[in-house]
């Protein structure tokens, strides 16, 4: 049972899919973007950004916007086509491509056409091998037609968009799907011979029960998810305009966020997952993430946990993060001047950061701390942050041997609290993050 703390929980937290953060992305040179391609070497990952959904939920956050004008989405893909030749000029020849994640919005929210259009142009431009494709999809707008494209491109992973089985939820957040669609999606995607197929779903929901939770937790495993992810709600109404449909005095609190996040945890360790993390799970034996976990060799990207070992992304579309060791280069937000310099054969990306070797180094500890739960901190960073570890230690939260720092089992839910002790940019911004758990 893990024991609430609700003045450790107190400050939100970034979720350290990067480190630096996108918080401290201020403008950069576009130069640096270019210099980082030219001299990237050997294997790479492609994320490609599809910024459209049939319906837009009223939680979301993304930077998504509504496929409902024909138009629009051709000048966006014309100018994605654009970047994607852009983008391979620059890299030196013996660059391969092993890994492809389609995100978004939705990529089901374009035609199949389309989307077998913009496949055919990256094989073109990169030079693939054999890579691994994954995709984000919306279940209610999953057709026949999209199910020969997973088959017939061989896309072996995909992630469906569930968050809660509870129609009086799914209602009060604008995502309304029964179960038959979430049913006919999983049948379609098996036949299609996605053998890794993720859930995502959510707790904090606004009118959301513990039964409501446990409900959605039994129909996911039932289902069939080799993989899970468990988020809970960022109510950020002020960050988010959308998120003003949401009745804010509906929402759980935080204790009670709290003990639907350890039932998650508990329900799914004890039927048949390995928890990576405490939100994230995945069925041991079959599933390269739970394979990666085992193995010792779990990572943090854009996407999540991930079982990617290549050192480079390089984000495609309006907004995509694009990842080097040296540097984080993020594309143009806005949709209208992302095509304007994608179809003139200029890259686009304009904010970012550069990485230290500081960066780098408590990036580094960062992402330990949440894939292993382990990591070796160095005199100086160990006595940097002594004092504010010393809290977790005392309530068994976490153990200190010599430079090593160790989350313990009952600090599973405090773990990205403890990972931002390491943070040298924390005190520095005013950015409101979501809530730890």
């Amino acid at each position: 049972m893990w024991t609430y703390y609700p003045e450790l929980l107190a400050t939100p937290v970034p979720r350290y899919t990067s480190y630096p953060t996108a918080a401290e992305f201020d403008a950069i040179d576009g130069d640096l973007y270019r210099s980082a391609l030219q001299r990237t070497q050997g294997d790479v990952s492609l994320y490609v950004h599809i910024p459209f959904c049939e319906k837009i939920c009223f939680y979301c956050g993304c930077n998504t916007g509504r496929a409902n004008r024909r138009q629009r989405l051709e000048s966006y893909l014309a100018a994605l086509h654009d970047e994607i030749e852009t983008v391979a000029r620059e890299l030196p020849a013996d660059v391969r491509v092993t890994s492809i994640a389609f995100g978004g919005g939705s990529p089901n929210a374009i035609t199949p056409d389309d989307f077998r259009t913009l496949f055919a142009a990256i094989e073109r431009s990169f030079a693939l091998d054999n890579p691994t494709l994954s995709i984000e999809l919306d279940p209610r707008t999953l057709t026949p037609e999209w199910m020969a494209v997973v088959a017939e491109l061989g896309i072996s992973r995909a992630s469906l968009g569930v968050q809660t089985f509870a129609a009086h939820c799914q209602q009060a957040i604008g995502r309304v799907q029964p179960e038959d669609c979430i049913v006919r999606a999983v049948d379609g995607l098996r036949e299609a011979g996605v053998a890794s197929l993720n859930f995502d779903l959510m707790y904090g929901l606004p009118g959301q029960t513990m039964h409501d939770l446990e409900d959605s937790l039994q129909r996911t495993r039932v289902l069939g998810a080799d993989r899970v992810a468990l988020f809970g709600y960022a109510h950020v109404p002020h960050v988010v305009p959308r998120q003003r449909a949401i009745d804010g005095s509906a929402l759980p609190d935080q204790a009670q966020r709290f003990a639907m996040a350890e039932a998650g945890y508990a329900y799914f360790a004890t039927h048949g997952y390995l928890p990576i993390g405490f939100d994230h799970f995945a069925r041991p034996g079959g599933d390269p993430l739970a394979k990666a976990a085992l193995e010792g060799k779990l990572r943090r990207n854009f996407q999540g946990f991930t079982d990617d070992r290549n050192e480079v992304l390089i984000g495609l579309g309006a907004s995509a993060i694009s990842s080097f060791p040296h540097l984080l280069a993020q594309n143009e937000k806005n949709s209208g001047r992302y095509r304007m310099l994608s179809s003139q054969g200029q890259l686009s990306a304009n904010r970012g950061v550069m990485r230290s070797a500081e960066d780098r180094y408590r990036g580094a500890v960062i992402e330990r701390l949440l894939c292993h739960g382990r990591a070796r901190l160095g005199t100086a960073l160990m006595r940097e942050a002594q004092p504010q570890l010393e809290p977790f230690v005392t309530l068994g939260l976490a153990s200190v041997d010599r430079e090593w720092l160790t989350i313990l089992p009952d600090g599973l839910p405090y773990a990205r609290t403890i990972a931002a002790l390491f943070d040298g940019y924390r005190p520095l911004t005013r950015r409101q993050f979501s809530s730890a758990v």
